[in-house]
């Protein structure tokens, strides 16, 4: 079975847009006391609502936190947009996977420096970024730099409780096929792949993946 990522909703819309082209994780998870590790190399975008908070998306990205919506399906219709913004939203009964991505490159970083460089391939605030550094000052911040596809058709998939573990992987019970389209061209990404290895050679290091 393929393997599934799990994503703010309104993240996983700016990768498959060609809007951002790099995630971010710490290195140690609240919940289970366990280390961040790059345990996959290829897998689809699994939209969340989990946590997800309209004032932590930057004011420019702000009007397609309505859009992000679309990647969820709840029975009872389709929430309020201000569920979304308050950090409240219930959980939809299925999500619509449309993309999937092939990790190009792996760093860690620990200057908050870094991070605001970092800030024209993601959408989210600034400060949110850095707090997801200084949390567990110790353990770096792992910054992902995703190659992103978008499959032919989206795929809507059943919510299940084995989905919402606190781990950032997991298995869709659903065959797949990893194809599609790259959301931006072959010298569009090498170009952003060499300003953001640029950035990153220069307060961080890179991981062999």
């Amino acid at each position: 079975m393929p393997i599934a990522f799990k994503e703010w909703a309104v993240t996983v819309r700016a990768l498959a847009e060609g809007e951002q082209l790099i995630t971010l994780r710490k290195g140690f998870m609240r919940a289970t006391g366990e280390r961040f590790e790059l345990e996959h190399e290829r897998f689809f975008l699994y939209p969340t609502f989990d946590h997800q908070r309209g004032d932590l998306v930057r004011e420019s990205h702000q009007p397609e936190l309505r859009r992000a919506l679309e990647e969820g399906v709840w029975s009872d219709g389709e929430p309020p947009l201000r569920a979304l913004t308050g950090g409240a939203l219930q959980q939809p009964d299925r999500v619509r996977i449309r993309a999937w991505a092939e990790v190009a490159g792996h760093f860690t970083v620990t200057d908050p420096r870094c991070v605001d460089a970092l800030s024209p391939f993601y959408v989210w605030t600034t400060d949110y970024a850095e707090k997801r550094l200084g949390w567990r000052r110790r353990d770096p911040l792992h910054v992902l730099l995703l190659r992103t596809y978008r499959i032919p058709r989206p795929v809507t998939v059943k919510v299940k409780d084995e989905y919402g573990t606190t781990s950032s992987w997991f298995e869709l019970q659903r065959e797949l096929p990893f194809e599609g389209t790259p959301v931006l061209s072959d010298a569009e990404f090498e170009r952003a792949a060499e300003e953001i290895e640029a950035i990153t050679r220069h307060a961080g290091q890179a991981v062999l993946v």
